[in-house]
């Protein structure tokens, strides 16, 4: 059973001329006719921005996440079980007649879907899913045809719906988990890269995810943004910190935040190659220099 997705507002969304840029250059390709696949790094706001692409695209959705274990079949579907049909003649009292036939049970997956009902795919981390997995996209997004492995299902292939659109997102950055996409395929969609959004992106983010005042939010995300421009992470906080930090903290003058900040963002950063690095007095220093405490 594919699980559609009604498109709707997501709460707390926030559209800055950053993030309506970036939706109209998507939408634009997409009218046109292309794939677009989002690219940036760990909590830039990928999926979240796809979701506000297909709800702006105005069609139902059905959404694919990458992952090592899918396989073709994990996309399109496959034959499951068996319809069993047994048919009992006893027109003639003495004589007896059994007619029984059984036959393979086609269920269409996501992608089958999508395709014959023009819904807009997301294919979250789509890297993450083997390139073999991936190769039966080729002809739905050149052709517009979508081959089947299966004669169980009627015919071997599904023409591709008119309405039918792609949003493909991936992490370039990351290497655990992840396989090189195919050149064949990335050559059939737009890429858009995509960064960190700019501050008073952030802030305003920050700002509708909490219930923090403007000033608040913006002295969190200096912070982080000051973390995170240092170069001594090794796990680079995103907004997402900010967004942690502002709920579970009243405000910065809240007696609590200093830890909330350090308990955040000091696994972050890590100790450094020397070793000696000690996180929590560089949130400590950092929250002193943004005169936050």
């Amino acid at each position: 059973m594919v699980t559609v997705i009604s498109p709707r507002p997501q709460k707390g969304f926030i559209e800055t001329p950053c993030i309506k840029e970036l939706t109209d250059r998507a939408l634009k390709y997409i009218n046109a006719g292309y794939p677009v696949h989002l690219s940036g790094p760990t909590g830039c706001g990928k999926t979240t921005l796809a979701m506000h692409i297909a709800y702006n695209l105005g069609r139902p959705l059905v959404l694919i996440n990458g992952d090592e274990e899918s396989s073709t079949s994990s996309l399109v579907g496959g034959e499951f079980g068996y319809r069993k049909r047994k048919v009992v003649d006893r027109f003639v009292s003495r004589v007896y007649k059994l007619d029984e036939s059984m036959s393979k049970t086609w269920i269409d997956d996501r992608l089958t879907a999508a395709c014959k009902y023009g819904f807009t795919l997301i294919y979250n981390e789509f890297t993450r899913s083997r390139p073999e997995a991936n190769n039966v996209l080729l002809s739905v997004l050149e052709e517009g045809i979508l081959e089947l492995s299966s004669a169980a299902h009627r015919g071997n292939y599904v023409k591709v719906h008119p309405d039918f659109s792609a949003i493909f997102t991936s992490n370039p950055e990351e290497y655990a988990g992840v396989f090189r996409g195919q050149d064949a395929l990335l050559d059939r969609m737009i890429t858009v890269s995509m960064g960190y959004y700019d501050e008073e992106t952030e802030i305003a983010i920050t700002q509708a995810k909490s219930e923090l005042s403007y000033e608040d939010a913006e002295k969190i995300v200096r912070l982080v943004r000051r973390l995170r421009e240092s170069g001594i992470c090794e796990l680079t906080p995103t907004v997402r910190s900010c967004i942690m930090i502002a709920r579970a903290t009243g405000n910065v003058e809240d007696d609590s935040f200093r830890q909330v900040c350090i308990d955040v963002l000091s696994p972050r950063i890590g100790r450094g190659k020397s070793g000696d690095l000690d996180p929590t007095v560089v949130v400590d220093d950092m929250l002193t220099a943004e005169a936050i405490i």
